[in-house]
């Protein structure tokens, strides 16, 4: 019946099942705190849930919005770039919204790769940028980004981006504030990407999800850097923002071609969604930057305080500039450095769970000592953590 094929495509036959299935299904078979899938353990501001609580009371929203986004979101997206980061876009034609950021990273790999082309990513990269980039048909090419011990943080090597651009490079896969290594790319270093992707002439796509979760240096899109608005998709979301993932309402920015060609892959994929959420989120965005500065405070504090208790539990510890992760090496504690096995034995051993980072590698070899722990979780259910690890 199959005619001796797998059921598979051959190019997801790679994937799998993803890590975060795996772990968050083995907390629950053990009774463990879950640090491993990076979701919030509380909702977002009352205002916004009641704004979607209206939405669906008003029926706006409840049958398909319009394909590119609600017009009152799009228009809060822009005003959004435009107060933050001096970048102006017209709602109408460089907008367009989708069912998180997810869809976002899929439907721009889908309308701008073929067959043939490369695609480089920093190394370790989120799970579903290797997905996305296999379902187009394209070659990923990672660019590793460097551990460094004496200074507890990640480096990106310049000199190995340039080499690693060659005649079948189509596309710049970045991240930054960059998930799982907290790394926040500096103005000097995008100044250089920038540099590289105009001399090349690439397109960027820039996964900019964690852009208010900065602690150290400051966030700057890359769009925003000479020669980069014309030949770069930024993505954004409300998810990690204002704590509401499960809306999964996402987003890009582009000029109107490079949206016109993403909206042609995103109408065949989910058409619309999130529609009454779509009217919240316009308005979560129209916050007071009293709400970004408390939630990045918040952020903060407990990044400071599950790193302060994986480093007095035994861990050598990467404290991250932003995002919602902190990157460990288990080698202090385990020899075998082996983070696949370190982290299916953990919630038997203390009862926390965490991802290990070699997932996130091809170089499966770089990443394997490196295991990622979610700091958005309550002060509460952190504290509890820190005092179970250090009981290895």
């Amino acid at each position: 019946m199959t005619q001796g094929r797998p059921l598979l495509n051959r190019r997801l036959a790679e994937f799998g099942t993803t890590i975060f299935a795996e772990m968050s299904a083995l907390a629950v078979r053990t009774g463990a705190i879950n640090l491993g899938q990076g979701f919030p353990d509380t909702d977002g501001p009352d205002e916004v849930r009641e704004a979607a609580v209206r939405a669906l009371r008003a029926g706006h929203g409840n049958q398909y919005p319009p394909g590119p986004g609600v017009p009152e979101l799009r228009t809060a997206i822009t005003e959004h770039q435009l107060r933050r980061y001096a970048l102006a876009y017209d709602p109408d034609t460089e907008v367009l919204v989708t069912a998180g950021a997810t869809e976002a990273i899929a439907a721009s790999m889908l309308a701008l790769l073929e067959p043939g082309d490369e695609v480089i990513a920093l190394e370790p990269y989120y799970d579903s940028y290797a997905a996305c980039i296999a379902m187009a048909g394209a070659s990923r090419v990672p660019v590793t980004l460097h551990p460094e011990p004496s200074t507890g943080s990640y480096r990106l090597d310049l000199d190995e981006l340039r080499a690693a651009v060659t005649p079948r490079t189509r596309l710049l896969l970045l991240n930054t504030p960059h998930n799982p290594t907290g790394t926040v790319l500096t103005r000097e270093e995008l100044a250089a990407i920038a540099s590289l992707a105009c001399e090349r002439d690439l397109l960027v796509v820039t996964d900019e999800v964690y852009e208010h979760l900065v602690f150290e240096g400051e966030h700057l899109p890359l769009a925003s850097f000479p020669g980069m608005r014309e030949r770069t998709v930024t993505i954004s979301s409300a998810g990690k923002t204002f704590s509401f993932t499960g809306w999964k309402v996402g987003w890009i920015t582009a000029s109107p071609e490079l949206v016109a060609a993403v909206r042609s892959a995103k109408q065949f994929l989910t058409y619309v969604s999130a529609g009454p959420f779509q009217y919240a989120v316009a308005e979560a965005l129209a916050l007071p930057d009293s709400y970004f500065d408390a939630l990045r405070a918040d952020l903060r504090a407990k990044r400071d305080l599950l790193s302060t208790g994986l480093a007095e539990a035994g861990f050598q510890v990467y404290r991250p500039a932003g995002t919602y992760f902190v990157t460990t090496d288990i080698r202090p504690l385990d020899s075998t450095g082996d983070g696949f096995a370190f982290c299916r034995s953990l919630p038997e051993r203390c009862g926390v769970v965490a991802v290990p980072n070699a997932v996130f590698y091809d170089h499966r070899d770089q990443g394997a000592p490196f295991v990622r722990f979610a700091f958005c979780k309550r002060t509460e259910v952190l504290a509890e953590a820190v005092s179970r690890l250090k009981g290895l």
